[in-house]
């Protein structure tokens, strides 16, 4: 099978994107996938999160695209609006050989109203949560009789969070002859039943996860769990990740672990369920542009998150579910390189900590607490620090205008100023911690885009 990207029967200017942007080969799941899609066959594709299987139904749903049609001609259903983000972001990056593909996400925590005038000036992608794409269409605000490619990721995580009647509901408003692509890290009954349902002799394709053993250096260390706490500053005292991935099982041991690392130096920050989606917003923006160490979620709010160069992953409890572990897990060691994982087990997890060797085919590797050694290390601070602009893609704010006015007006040099995140009515920028507050002030009230713009550090 070939993994070369120029033998699938891709535009020119499709494979050239492809090339500035490092696709250079494919992944498994993109050489066993792509050739049956771009016939126009429906797909279940099995494999793990940093699988690359975004790209995958992405340039499925593109090679079917016509540009030149205003109208919703895909639909990419996602369980969580973070990973909705992140499919909508990189829709975008490998639809840039195409003119003007617009790519509009519909989820729940963000006022309709913005929506709907998105959807009122026409879209040909659709990424969404169910419950806000079931929205829409009861208002008639989303119309899919020109819909050709009906996408669900991450299908079985969408069934453990309830959403197989609002799918059910969603494709019977999709046209009979359009293309299906399902993908889903595992593969229960529920997966089995809906494909039976909605899909046409669909081509099954089954990959291993991308992170094998060798790449995740995994350690186990007993706990009591009252230590577990004091346990993780240990931990990030001792190996020092610039980047640290931490689960936890509820959100108010979340919570107190962000407070307890935050009162010992550390820039830490929570991610769990019942946040405000302007805070969600927040907190992922800074943990991926370097501004934030660590972050402290459960599992259901990290689900979907995409973070390149993870350092680290603690797990501070075991989770009961084997292959949510494995999940876990693999948000470190991405596309080749090598990752940490540091799992805390207190005596009533063990059989938990049984079910995943038994998943993993292999034993624990187990370490004690007191071979840590953390004297005179200092604190670990992150890099950057965010400046949060208020205005964006409304006020047609791009990166480029941002990093003009940082570098060409006010004088900083490139290599200062970190990742730029431009939202709908928001512009975050990483810059290097010691210009941060300087920074901050220069451009404050200064112009961008022809209008002058308020700004303002986010630190703990």
């Amino acid at each position: 099978m070939s993994t070369i990207f120029g033998t699938l029967p891709l535009n020119p200017a499709t494979l050239a994107n492809l090339e500035r942007l490092g696709y250079h080969e494919m992944t498994p799941i993109q050489a066993a996938s792509l050739p049956p899609a771009l016939l126009g066959k429906d797909i279940i594709g099995q494999a793990k999160t940093g699988s690359g299987k975004t790209a995958a139904f992405a340039l499925a749903l593109l090679a079917n695209l016509n540009a030149r049609r205003f109208a919703v001609q895909a639909l990419v259903l996602c369980p969580a609006r973070e990973l909705a983000d992140q499919v909508t972001a990189e829709i975008r990056r490998l639809a840039r050989a195409e003119d003007n593909v617009k790519v509009v996400t519909l989820c729940g925590g963000v006022p309709l109203r913005g929506q709907l005038a998105t959807l009122e000036h026409g879209a040909h992608v659709v990424v969404g949560t169910p419950g806000r794409v079931m929205d829409h269409l009861a208002r008639e605000s989303l119309k899919l009789d020109a819909l050709n490619t009906l996408v669900l990721d991450e299908a079985d995580r969408m069934l453990d969070m309830g959403f197989l009647a609002d799918i059910v509901t969603v494709a019977r408003q999709c046209p009979g002859a359009r293309q299906t692509l399902l993908f889903s890290a595992t593969y229960p009954e529920g997966i089995v039943a809906l494909a039976a349902r909605f899909m046409r002799a669909p081509v099954t394709v089954k990959v291993q996860a991308q992170h094998g053993g060798g790449q995740i250096e995994q350690r186990w260390y007993e706990v009591p769990d009252t230590d577990r706490v004091g346990a993780v500053s240990l931990l990030l005292n001792h190996f020092r990740p610039d980047s640290t991935l931490a689960f936890c099982n509820t959100k108010a041991r979340c919570k107190r672990l962000v407070d307890a690392l935050k009162a010992e130096g550390f820039s830490a920050l929570a991610l769990y369920g019942e946040l405000e989606q302007r805070e969600r917003d927040q907190v992922l923006v800074r943990f991926a542009n370097r501004s934030c160490s660590v972050l402290v979620a459960t599992d259901v709010a990290a689900r979907g998150l995409d973070i390149a160069n993870l350092a680290a992953v603690v797990n501070v409890e075991v989770t009961p579910d084997p292959e949510i572990h494995i999940h876990r897990i693999g948000r470190t060691a991405r596309a080749g390189e090598t990752g940490l994982v540091l799992n805390l087990v207190s005596m009533d997890e063990m059989g938990s900590v049984g079910k995943i060797e038994q998943l993993q085919g292999r034993e624990s590797e187990w370490h004690r607490l007191d071979e840590l050694k953390t004297d005179g290390k200092g604190s670990l601070m992150p890099p950057m620090v965010t400046l949060h602009i208020q205005g964006g893609r409304k006020e047609k704010i791009r990166p480029g205008d941002v990093l003009g006015a940082l570098t060409a007006d006010l004088g900083y040099a490139r290599g200062q100023i970190g990742k730029i995140d431009v939202n709908e009515f928001s512009t975050y920028v990483a810059v290097e911690r010691a210009v941060a507050h300087e920074a901050a002030g220069r451009l404050n009230n200064r112009r961008v885009k022809g209008k002058s713009v308020k700004v303002r550090l986010l630190e703990d």
